[in-house]
């Protein structure tokens, strides 16, 4: 059938967004790429972390290094609300080239903060404007005239500390946590902080109603990005091989991978170290070596996103069809370099789901909070070495790279699931194996010895091409066949281990939404909004693929089911569509691809639209 992908347009009747006031605004501050703009904004949402108010921030930052518009939003939300909005009730305006953009997009009754130096006509009389004498302030501030574009993000800093009540012993902590204690860069920063604060004091009257104040929503609760979660969670599963080369936005999943295994898995007596972790020459060298680490026993993986996924594609139909356990972390980005690199999306779901030569299909892990990228960092292993096959586990860059608020991450609960692996003493009391036969439980995995099984029934030949169930090289259809069907079952098999999805049902809701990843923020919201609407429904997150019972049930439940997801063809839709087609027809995508986080706003909307087009 034809799918619609819902687009931005009018409604019949508009959805409104809770209202703005204290602890309930979003401020987006509008930058040049390369200046130093990341370390105020994330002093701003550490400091209002603290001071125990929920908050969330992205970054939409550009492909290129430096020189280009960022922006940067930071949500604050006292109902624990962390997705982005299509608006902002404050924003910064720092970039002269961007500034007519950014004027336009301060929500009516809200404030633009911009430098004085810009003699800007204030023509908006819908909004308040406040000036700053950036320039000059970074001037005073006795940093040299490489270091004043640093700095003048901390007027910023400063003026918004004043104008919401953001405590000062919370922006100073966390500018000290970010210069790890540096007396030097923390006196500079801060000393521009106090000075705006003293500048906005004696010459701006506030004239809006956003402020914050003190709460004790975030006790307990950590901030953290997605790739550091998943590096860590990595640790915690036993990874001993890591090959990589680098790519945006999965470098820092290394580097952060690096950084723990230093910490966390090196003998303090010996300085031995318990891990490898290899920068190769490219996506295709990094695959071959932990394809023949994870044959090895090594619990291996690798970091990429989508242009280094399409060059891992024969490797992973090797280790598919070889049945040779490795853990890949795709965290998605739009697309090739010469698109929107350092733009968040979900368009590898069908890629990864189908990679490799041949009829594959692969176990895919969709984290959708800090806890599941950790929780699925060790869990990939576990599931890799059971199952005999790739993992693919497929996270964002909003996921990735931005700040999200987590509760504290659970230890693993289970020692770690090595699978079907024989030991000399097994070899000696079975009398051999059969390396790719699963006569034993028709699980369609069979059983495999490790390099260096000290037994001479322990080897095996390992070959891409056709091999029967004793690991023989054939020819013959009915072998190959029989290969087919032995990989149908071990797929369907995975059924029963990966993570079942998350299911939120409400009686009497004829309406069910289907999603999965970085988008729950966003829909949890929306769902508030479309039943403060009058519209009830229903929620299932999916949690990894091949789907489960549980995803069938819901299907079954509901009359009109909405799949939405961050890609232009609606990916997941086409794939739902072909796991379960007697429901294909109740199926309907909502999905848009421009290469933010979707909204709220605008899920609920396009929902409400499709609604009313029945």
């Amino acid at each position: 059938m034809s799918t619609t992908s819902v687009q931005r347009g009018p409604l019949a009747t508009d959805l409104h967004d809770s209202p703005a006031g204290v602890n309930n605004f979003c401020i987006v501050a509008a930058t040049v790429n390369g200046s130093g703009s990341q370390t105020a904004n994330n002093v701003l949402v550490r400091a209002l972390f603290r001071m125990g108010i929920p908050v969330s921030g992205k970054n939409i930052f550009p492909s290129n290094i430096q020189g280009l518009p960022t922006w940067f939003h930071i949500r604050v939300s006292e109902a624990g609300y962390v997705g982005r909005r299509d608006s902002a009730e404050v924003v910064v305006a720092l970039n002269k080239a961007t500034s007519a953009q950014d004027i336009a997009s301060v929500s009516p009754g809200g404030v633009l903060i911009y430098p004085t130096e810009w003699k800007l006509p204030e023509e908006r009389t819908d909004i308040t404007y406040y000036a700053l004498p950036v320039q000059q302030m970074a001037k005073d501030s006795g940093a040299n005239a490489e270091l004043r574009p640093y700095v003048a993000n901390m007027v910023y800093v400063g003026a918004l500390a004043e104008l919401l009540g953001i405590e000062l012993d919370e922006i100073k902590q966390a500018i000290s946590e970010h210069f790890g204690g540096k007396q030097k860069p923390i006196d500079l920063n801060f000393g521009v902080v106090l000075a705006a604060v003293e500048y906005t004091r004696q010459n701006i009257t506030k004239r809006d109603p956003f402020r914050v104040q003190r709460s004790n929503k975030t006790a307990g609760k950590l901030l953290i990005n997605g790739n550091s979660a998943g590096a860590l969670g990595a640790i915690f599963g036993g990874v001993s091989v890591a090959a990589w080369y680098p790519i945006t936005p999965s470098t820092s999943l290394v580097d952060a991978l690096s950084d723990y295994a230093k910490e966390l898995r090196v003998n303090k007596q010996t300085g031995e170290r318990a891990y490898a972790i290899v920068q190769a020459e490219d996506e295709l060298a990094a695959i071959g070596m932990i394809v023949g680490a994870g044959w090895m026993g090594a619990r291996a993986m690798t970091a990429t996103s989508g242009p280094g996924i399409s060059l891992m594609t024969e490797f992973a139909g090797f280790a598919y069809f070889t049945d040779t356990p490795i853990v890949l972390w795709d965290i998605q980005r739009m697309g090739p370099s010469t698109g929107l690199p350092t733009r968040t999306s979900q368009g590898d779901i069908l890629m990864a789901y189908y990679l490799g030569h041949g009829d594959t299909r692969h176990v895919l892990l969709l984290p959708s909070s800090m806890e599941e990228c950790f929780a699925f960092g060790w869990q990939a292993f576990d599931l890799a070495d059971r199952l005999q096959t790739p993992v693919f586990v497929m996270s964002d860059l909003d996921l990735g790279m931005n700040l999200w608020m987590s509760d504290a991450f659970a230890y693993p609960d289970k020692p770690f699931d090595r699978g079907k692996v024989l030991s000399a003493a097994d070899l000696e009391r079975l009398g051999g194996f059969k390396r790719y036969s699963d006569e034993d439980d028709g699980t369609g995995v069979g059983p495999r010895t490790l390099p260096g099984t000290d037994h001479p029934l322990a080897a095996y030949f390992v070959r891409g091409s056709g091999h029967n169930a004793s690991a023989e090289y054939t020819e013959k259809p009915d072998e190959w066949q029989a290969n087919l069907q032995r990989l149908r079952r071990k797929h369907d098999y995975a059924r029963t281990l990966v993570p079942a999805p998350i299911v939120d049902d409400i009686a009497g809701a004829e309406v069910g939404i289907i999603s999965y990843g970085s988008n729950d923020p966003a829909i949890r919201e929306a769902r508030d909004m479309l039943a403060a609407a009058g519209v009830k429904t229903s929620y299932l997150r999916l949690r990894a693929l091949p789907t489960t019972p549980e995803f069938t049930r819901f299907a079954e439940q509901h009359d009109r089911l909405y799949v939405v997801e961050n890609n232009f063809d609606g990916q997941m839709l086409h794939i739902l569509q072909t796991e379960l087609p007697t429901r294909a027809a109740q199926m309907r995508s909502v999905s848009l691809c421009d290469g933010l986080p979707l909204t709220a706003q605008w899920i609920s909307r396009s929902i409400a639209t499709l609604e009313q087009e029945r």
